[in-house]
């Protein structure tokens, strides 16, 4: 808020005489009382700086690089951008018998067919896969084994991280969907004897 000083004997004069050549911008309302007219605002004085010396300096920032924090687990930092497909295709819940689940599990249970995919691109791998469920399922078959491999590390300076093993993370997607989902009843990680993390069990439902 301003603050108001009195008038000097030079301004009180100066001021009698604007208001006595000024006209009344509301002439019926009553003049300002005197007292009023002999202060003026006072000018505010600001706050002096601060001198530059005077300023706390901050702390230096800690080293950090990206992941520092996150939690360490079986799997290498920036592999997955989400859980390990091997957990994913583990905690499916169970739709098929328990006893013949483990038996598969176990690599108890021999494939009535098998696919490779390995080497192909994504656009050759998916309809060569829904060609061979979708024949196998028609012939009456209930356990075929898919082949994807394991993929391979790829070096990169990118900070983004990459999925290893294209196919290995696109099959059980595929098998989830359309036109496969209603003839697949399980899909699990092979045993090492049938491949293990580069390849899939994939139990058919009964044809109807």
């Amino acid at each position: 808020m301003s603050r108001r000083r009195k008038l000097s004997d030079e301004e009180r004069e100066l001021w009698d005489q604007v208001r006595r050549t000024a006209d009344p911008l509301h002439p019926t309302r009553k003049a300002e009382p005197e007292d009023q007219a002999e202060w003026l605002p006072h000018p505010v004085r600001k706050a002096p700086k601060k001198p530059l010396e005077d300023v706390p300096t901050p702390p230096p920032l800690e080293h950090f690089t990206i992941g520092m924090k996150a939690k360490k687990g079986k799997h290498k930092l920036g592999q997955h951008l989400s859980p390990a497909i091997e957990d994913e295709v583990a905690g499916a819940p169970l739709n098929m018998h328990k006893k013949t689940h483990t038996q598969m599990k176990r690599g108890k249970l021999m494939p009535d067919a098998r696919i490779d995919l390995h080497g192909m691109t994504l656009a050759q791998a998916h309809p060569a896969l829904v060609g061979f469920v979708m024949r196998n399922h028609a012939a009456g078959h209930r356990l075929v084994l898919v082949i994807t491999g394991k993929g391979k590390v790829k070096e990169t300076d990118s900070p983004i991280p990459e999925r290893i093993g294209a196919l290995r993370h696109q099959v059980p997607m595929w098998l989830q969907m359309s036109p496969l989902s209603h003839l697949v009843l399980q899909v699990r990680q092979a045993h090492l004897r049938h491949g293990g993390g580069g390849a899939y069990y994939v139990y058919l439902r009964r044809t109807r």
